[in-house]
């Protein structure tokens, strides 16, 4: 028997505690729940009402330790709402595939007359080749002769809404026993659905959360540490500690950006500016009781090879082209869909993050930019045409492509946080909309302190 794939889709703007119930419901009945928020909808404008990144993270709090549960977060990152016909497509390849509805959707089903059969993109096949899971509340009367020919109805007890959610939060109300707990920290953290601009970064206590610890096997100070820490636990560990340098941070966040759990880091390291001081972390009682968390933004990126492969990453502090040759690097510019550099002819280019902006974009002469900077950068490296061009700053809902011109004598390759993506001809960037990292600083030694004291050159201050 091919499994059976449950597509839970909607705008989950917040998800609830009932949405919550809702997939366990259907994770005990189908070998695999699907949880599909949707991007940008036209028949409800309130979805783009706090940007996507929130969404994307409330999203993986509510479900992500669900068994049997998957988030899919491809509408957020590419800002799309997809149909159901479209969905069927995508999914049927792994199995058999179920549409979730609410029980009003099939209403009038009988007389050809139901919201799917009237209002969908194929609507009429879908209704009568398509699987149904219909859900009903209690009391709710359902005539048998509306259901489509392959359905199955599920009574759902659990009573909630997002619009009660939104409203209770723009109110100031209590929304306790409305949402998942970690879920309801994150929105109250961030100021969510309170205000026009959610903040991206608020002062919190540690003291009282468990850890899970993730140190560098091949840094001896880091190994050390651990034994003076200790192991911590991985039994839903409240943030996660890094010890070594800023790579172990970067390998971290790219292992397990999403479980969005904070990363508080201790610079076992050289510089590390993603990191706490070892004498400020380490010299009061652990863990901190002070902290400034910070909302880091991270890169969706593409990259695109000779045969046309795609590959897809994320990336939290940079990405870039570089030769892979003794021949430099002839490459166009696009920004925008306009053409800003028709041939830059260099060792190759660089995107970078704010929190990515104080390590090989300022060696490559960009200024770093302050933690809360509300863009990115696009640097050049060893730049010889167009003279004197350096760097450029970004809007943060600006794109980048980047194309080879000359990929049989002058190739070049690919690398997001370090790792090598291989020889591309085409490279696509922009900041994610869906993937995001929080960073816990020692509030006496925030991110945005060492930051200005490299613009101001104390590097003692670092």
């Amino acid at each position: 028997m091919p499994q059976r794939i449950a597509l839970f889709g909607g705008s989950f703007n917040p998800p609830g505690l009932h949405h919550r119930v809702i997939a366990q419901r259907l994770a005990r009945e189908f070998d695999e729940v699907r949880i599909i928020p949707c991007g940008p909808r036209p028949d409800k404008p309130v979805t783009g009402s706090i940007p996507a990144v929130y969404r994307a993270a409330l999203a993986d709090l509510t479900f992500g330790d669900m068994p049997g549960v998957t988030v899919d977060l491809f509408d957020l990152e590419q800002s799309t709402f997809t149909r159901n016909h479209a969905l069927q497509k995508r999914y049927e390849p792994e199995g058999e595939v179920w549409h979730v509805v609410g029980g009003d959707l099939v209403a009038g089903g009988s007389a050809g007359r139901s919201l799917i059969q009237r209002t969908w993109e194929n609507g009429a096949e879908l209704w009568q080749n398509a699987h149904f899971a219909v859900l009903t509340r209690p009391g709710y009367v359902m005539d048998k002769a509306d259901l489509p020919p392959n359905a199955i109805t599920f009574e759902i007890e659990e009573h909630g809404s997002s619009t009660l959610i939104r409203d209770h939060l723009s109110r100031g109300q209590s929304v306790g026993g409305l949402l998942a707990p970690r879920a309801q920290a994150y929105i109250e953290r961030y100021g969510l659905y309170r205000a026009p601009n959610p903040g991206t970064w608020a002062h919190q206590s540690l003291s009282d959360q468990t850890y899970s610890i993730q140190a560098d096997t091949h840094n001896a100070k880091a190994q050390s540490w651990l034994e003076q820490i200790g192991p911590g636990t991985d039994d839903k560990p409240g943030f996660i500690t890094v010890l070594g340098g800023d790579g172990a941070m970067l390998r971290c966040i790219r292992e397990r950006w999403r479980e969005r759990l904070p990363f508080f880091g201790i610079n076992a390291g050289h510089l590390g500016f993603l990191m706490n001081a070892p004498e400020q972390a380490l010299g009061c009682p652990f863990p901190p009781s002070d902290v400034i968390l910070r909302q880091m933004p991270m890169l969706y990126l593409e990259a695109i090879d000779r045969e046309g492969r795609v590959q897809t990453a994320y990336g939290f502090n940079d990405a870039w082209l570089e030769r892979s040759t003794s021949q430099s690097s002839w490459l166009q510019i696009i920004v925008n869909g306009v053409e800003r550099i028709p041939k830059l002819v260099s060792d190759g280019a660089l995107v970078a993050t704010a929190a990515g902006s104080t390590a090989y974009a300022r060696s490559m002469g960009a200024s770093p930019l302050l933690a809360d900077t509300p863009a990115w950068l696009l640097v050049g490296s060893n730049v010889m045409e167009p003279a004197h061009w350096r760097s450029a700053l970004l809007s943060i809902d600006s794109f980048v492509e980047i194309h080879s011109l000359d990929p049989d004598h002058r190739p070049v390759e690919a690398f997001v946080d370090g790792h090598s993506m291989g020889e591309v001809v085409t490279f696509r960037a922009r900041l994610s909309r869906a993937a995001s990292a929080e960073l816990a600083f020692c509030a006496s030694h925030d991110m945005a302190d060492k930051i200005a004291a490299i613009q101001f050159h104390h590097p003692s201050q670092i």
